[in-house]
């Protein structure tokens, strides 16, 4: 779609409409298997399967938790595929022509932490194969930089500037690059399931982890109930569904790329409830085939391959999962940046330059490291920052606009989506309001109940979307 005469302030070709749409459902379904297939995703995977107290509650609490990811997902996705913007510009609708700039530094600030997050899994992975080694051993625990070893700092550099290459020449990179990351992980997740089953001589979905052991793993995780309880089970899927938060944002920067709806619905339904639930299933038979081989519950997939006996699978499982980690980085947290970034200063700042900037942010802030928190807590903190974002701008499009939109005056200043000087004050009341009951009240006060904080992002959406559909209506009226 061609816009005529757009405002310099709100364009540039990287946040134009798409023109060429080229991806298939196999690409789409490699978003999602870049997005999960990663350290962060099975370290998160392994900790909700303990929760669980077994293999029924597992699938029970993970599929359920898939379907509603897949539903929503395919809300998002359907309106890149009709619009062909990128999530900044689909915010526009709502927020305004420059109110959009804030959920999208919100996003981006959320992806620079996951970016943090996700390189340094990647680079823990290369050091637990490189301290194998004796004299890398010493100098691992004898050599400190930053809060951090120095082995581990140097790890994390290379790691994070090896990303920056994939970038280079743009979202077909992207493609290319996730569609074989993918997979790749897929192969080297079975193997090592299957080594360890061999290894301990059983195949199991947690009956081998003693109550006691399960009690003590997850005491601190942040979730109300003891393993295999109801609100165990409700606060894992809370959590699985709260883990693609970001996503649920950005994911039409993917789906405008995809041929058409039905392409999107079909890579979704691979991607997502029957993929995930897969993965996680996997996740759950190595976490207790390792418990049965090594005597303890291990959660981190590097710290498994790093017992391996043999130096070159080892190497081969520490590699894949790096390739994995850099894929869901560049797939979740560089992509959606780079056009945030974009859209604030879209004459200075291109799909690149956004992307560059991510990286740096994420650069600052390794020697704070403020993802090492239990996976539960991170997951759910950093996603209901942006649940009512989500809120209103879905009950904008779907509901407000009955899922049309008049995508040239997206970029025109003094179109349809000026609303107050660019700024629309309705959305920023609900936004405010929904990240009061979210993210604000559970984190700094103790007026709500403890569990409440497993549930922000859904307060944040339910909240943030009715107090926006109320205003509308009111103004309307």
């Amino acid at each position: 779609m061609a816009v005529e005469n757009p405002s310099p302030s709100l364009y540039n070709e990287d946040l134009a409409p798409a023109e060429e749409r080229k991806w298939g459902a196999f690409s789409i379904f490699n978003v999602w298997t870049s997005d999960v297939h990663s350290l962060w995703g099975y370290y998160l995977a392994a900790s909700l399967f303990l929760l669980c107290g077994s293999f029924i509650n597992f699938v029970i609490a993970i599929g359920l938790g898939s379907l509603v990811i897949f539903v929503l997902m395919s809300l998002v996705g359907n309106a890149g595929v009709r619009t062909g913007v990128p999530f900044p510009v689909l915010a526009r609708a709502s927020f305004g022509t420059f109110g959009a700039n804030a959920p999208a530094l919100v996003r981006a600030v959320v992806a620079c932490f996951w970016y943090g997050a996700q390189t340094a899994a990647a680079s823990g992975a290369i050091v637990a194969l490189l301290i194998r080694s004796p004299s890398l051993l010493e100098f691992h625990q004898t050599s400190h930089f930053l809060g951090h070893s120095t082995l581990e700092v140097i790890c994390y550099v290379i790691v994070w500037a090896l990303q920056l290459l994939i970038i280079q020449r743009g979202m077909e990179t992207v493609r290319k690059f996730q569609d074989w990351a993918g997979p790749a992980v897929w192969i080297m997740m079975l193997v090592l399931a299957i080594y360890l089953v061999v290894k301990s001589g059983t195949f199991s979905f947690g009956s081998e982890i003693p109550r006691d052991v399960l009690l003590e793993k997850t005491k601190d995780a942040g979730v109300p109930g003891e393993p295999g309880s109801f609100a165990a089970l409700a606060a894992v899927a809370a959590t699985w569904i709260t883990y693609f938060a970001a996503l649920y944002l950005n994911f039409c920067d993917f789906s405008r790329y995809a041929t058409n709806e039905r392409t999107l619905m079909k890579g979704n339904l691979w991607g997502l409830p029957i993929n995930l639930l897969a993965f996680c299933l996997v996740a759950g038979v190595t976490t207790t085939a390792a418990f049965s081989v090594y005597g303890e519950v291990l959660l981190h997939p590097d710290q498994i391959s790093a017992k391996f006996d043999s130096w070159f699978l080892a190497m081969l499982a520490a590699l894949t999962f790096a390739v994995a980690t850099l894929g869901i980085n560049v797939v979740a947290n560089f992509v959606s940046p780079a056009f945030d970034f974009a859209n604030v200063f879209p004459r200075q700042i291109n799909f690149k330059r956004g992307g560059y900037i991510a990286a740096l942010i994420a650069l600052v802030l390794y020697p704070f490291a403020p993802w090492e928190t239990g996976a539960a807590h991170f997951v759910n903190f950093i996603g209901s920052t942006m649940g009512p974002i989500f809120g209103v701008m879905m009950v904008d499009y779907y509901l407000i606009r009955r899922g049309v939109l008049n995508v040239p005056a997206l970029y025109k200043e003094d179109g349809e989506f000026r609303f107050q000087g660019g700024w629309h004050a309705n959305a920023f009341i609900a936004l405010g309001i929904g990240a009061l009951f979210s993210s604000i009240l559970p984190t700094f006060t103790t007026i709500l109940p403890a569990w409440w904080g497993t549930y922000g992002w859904f307060f944040g959406v339910a909240i943030g979307g009715i107090v926006y559909y109320l205003l509308r209506m009111g103004a309307r009226r």
